[in-house]
């Protein structure tokens, strides 16, 4: 199935975020895990979110249309980089926060982890936090392409076993698109887009 990707909305502050009842799902993740280059995948367009080699560039919420299917994707900045001023970090923490916890249309957080890196304090904290306020996690694992597929299945049942077994995460790589259709599938779900039914046979000859 071709989706169009339009981005209608950026947020800077708080102030510039408004509750919504339209179905929404948050990209989260820790800087650098490559949420940029997911969503160009998924989208299908390399320009669509800027990919950059100095982690934390996002450093607002943005909101893109999905049609068909009628939803909104939310980039939410990447937490967890040092470099970045503590007075940066705590601001771009509070725009998540009250983007998490102020938006009735909120269906799933897709958290994003670089299959490569043990869990880290930040994502457990996070997962932790979401269980806790009653948030589906939608885990996906990025990077798949430089790790053998052992080690794939290893850090799925990992996350699998943290997350309390309710979810396995889904392997994916925007460079050789592993996983790409699995996630659609998955974000479709998470959304309430109706699956599209199979064609029913003809008449027989």
């Amino acid at each position: 199935m071709n989706r169009s990707f339009e981005l209608v909305k950026t947020a800077y502050v708080i102030s510039q975020l408004t509750p919504s009842d339209d179905p929404q799902i948050a990209l989260a993740g820790r800087s650098n895990v490559g949420k940029s280059s997911l969503i160009n995948c998924l989208a299908g367009r390399k320009a669509l979110a800027k990919v950059s080699s100095t982690p934390g560039k996002t450093q607002s919420v943005n909101f893109f249309q999905i049609t068909p299917g009628d939803y909104t994707l939310v980039d939410l900045p990447g937490y967890g980089y040092a470099r970045r001023s503590q007075e940066e970090r705590a601001k771009w923490g509070k725009l998540i926060e009250h983007f998490l916890t102020g938006n009735p249309g909120l269906k799933a957080v897709a958290v994003l982890l670089d299959v490569r890196v043990t869990p880290q304090q930040n994502d457990l904290e996070l997962v932790s936090w979401l269980r806790q306020s009653g948030i589906p996690i939608l885990p996906v694992l990025t990077k798949c392409d430089k790790v053998n597929q052992r080690d794939q299945a290893a850090r799925q049942r990992e996350w699998r076993d943290l997350l309390g077994g309710t979810a396995t995460p889904i392997c994916f790589s925007s460079v050789t698109k592993q996983g790409r259709d699995a996630l659609w599938a998955a974000l479709d779900a998470r959304a309430g887009v109706p699956r599209p039914q199979a064609q029913a046979a003809g008449p027989a000859e």
